[in-house]
């Protein structure tokens, strides 16, 4: 094994075994590398006054070289703020601002230790990250059973790891705390879990109200008793996006420190939350109450940004730092808020209405960009091509009776029409039958 990967091993070990064990097999061999081309490049930086012939970039008149057609396009910014390789850890500046954000929206934080941010091409790339540092086959990822595809991949597929799957809604349709229990305490006898928190909900917008969410980190306290190693991470893709009376915050939050075998993990981004899709500027971070420990999560994590995709892009990482910086960003995000939460309400309303009669119910949600209809007596699938053969209306069938609706994407005056035109489909299905 490599001296730097067992220096951070022998760390965690004396900090925070638990952790330790928590590892995959790469988890523990990979490391960040001190020497090499990144670490001579970042002192020739500091020191190389005259010529720096270290990194494979092209200067012409003292910045980086590029061409006028881009340049054009982007001429508010420094060619240096764009064109140069970002760190693999991400744009310094960037990772304390969000760091900033996260602490100013999440009061459950102030005074937890936490790392700084690690930048990550957007969340998938760093649920990835978790995946690799974290998952070995066989190991237990815990989701719901309203939940998004990619975690089947990213941790079964990639991994080899079990996905466990309980019901997202209790018999009173709020958050199965019970179900999650009972799937965390059955990983007892493997002694590890990983579980993942996705809230709001990718695919019924459902986030728990702040008595659910004591519910589980209840819960997961209690499998740390047990004695079961727990890798807490929270997907907080649509984080902010809260409509109703749920929680308003990340669990990342009351779940950071709460026992030495819980090892909280937020994976979050700029993606949904700034309306930035096609940038991919997301971040992890890590709760932990020892310095030593958040160094050396922080310096594996580089390690397999580095092995991986080098570092993410500079040109999204520049521009979502200056939306963070401009004195307008909250006010033009409590606009575009605002904007997803009529469209919210408006769905809620058409739905309670009366007007579509018993051919579906649907899940409860009350924030984030979809919601789920549960159809009665029709095939999901069945409805899903109808309405895209015979009316043009693109939407997600899940399982049997599950279709997603992304509100989100749908302007408020043009919903009503949406749900006619579900319900005209399920309705030509039944009748024809």
């Amino acid at each position: 094994m490599n001296p730097l990967a067992r220096q951070l091993n022998e760390t965690l070990q004396a900090e925070s075994p638990d952790v330790y064990a928590m590892l995959s097999g790469l988890g523990k061999a990979i490391y960040f590398p001190k020497e090499g081309i990144l670490s001579q490049s970042a002192e020739a930086k500091a020191k190389a006054k005259k010529y720096n012939a270290t990194i494979g970039i092209a200067i012409e008149d003292g910045k980086p070289m590029h061409l006028k057609v881009i340049q054009d396009t982007l001429s508010a910014y420094d060619p240096k703020d764009i064109y140069e390789y970002a760190p693999p850890a991400g744009k310094a500046e960037l990772r304390a601002a969000w760091k900033a954000k996260m602490l100013k929206e999440n009061p459950s934080v102030e005074g937890k230790k936490i790392s700084n941010p690690v930048a990550t091409n957007a969340l998938t790339h760093g649920l990835s990250i978790v995946a690799d540092l974290f998952a070995d086959a066989g190991d237990a990822v815990i989701i719901p059973n309203k939940n998004w595809e990619n975690y089947e991949l990213t941790f079964g597929i990639r991994r080899g790891a079990e996905i466990v799957e309980y019901p997202l809604y209790n018999e009173n349709n709020r958050f199965n705390a019970a179900g999650l229990r009972e799937a965390l305490l059955a990983q007892k006898g493997k002694g590890k879990a990983i579980v993942i928190l996705n809230f709001p909900n990718n695919p019924t917008g459902y986030t728990p109200g702040p008595e659910e969410g004591d519910e589980i980190v209840a819960v997961i306290r209690e499998a740390a008793e047990a004695g079961i190693n727990v890798v807490a991470v929270t997907d907080d893709a649509y984080f902010g996006l809260f409509f109703e009376d749920s929680v308003h915050e990340s669990l990342f939050g009351k779940l950071a420190e709460l026992h030495p075998r819980v090892l909280a993990v937020k994976v979050d981004g700029a993606t949904k939350e700034e309306y930035v899709w096609g940038f991919r500027v997301g971040f992890i971070t890590y709760a932990s109450q020892s310095d030593k420990t958040l160094a050396a999560l922080e310096q594996k994590t580089t390690g397999i940004i580095r092995a991986t995709i080098s570092s993410g892009p500079h040109p999204s990482q520049t521009f979502v730092l200056h939306a963070l910086q401009s004195p307008e960003f909250e006010a033009q995000k409590a606009e575009k808020y605002e904007i997803m939460k009529q469209r919210a309400n408006r769905v809620k309303s058409l739905l309670d209405s009366g007007r579509y009669g018993d051919v579906w119910g649907y899940y409860p949600f009350n924030s984030g960009y979809f919601m789920c209809l549960k159809l009665n007596g029709v095939s999901a699938e069945e409805v899903r091509t109808r309405l895209l053969d015979q009316y043009g209306v693109g939407t997600i069938a899940l399982g049997e009776t599950d279709l997603r609706v992304a509100f989100s994407c749908i302007e408020e005056p043009n919903l009503e029409e949406l749900f006619d035109t579900i319900y005209k489909a399920v309705t030509e299905i039944t009748s024809s039958r």
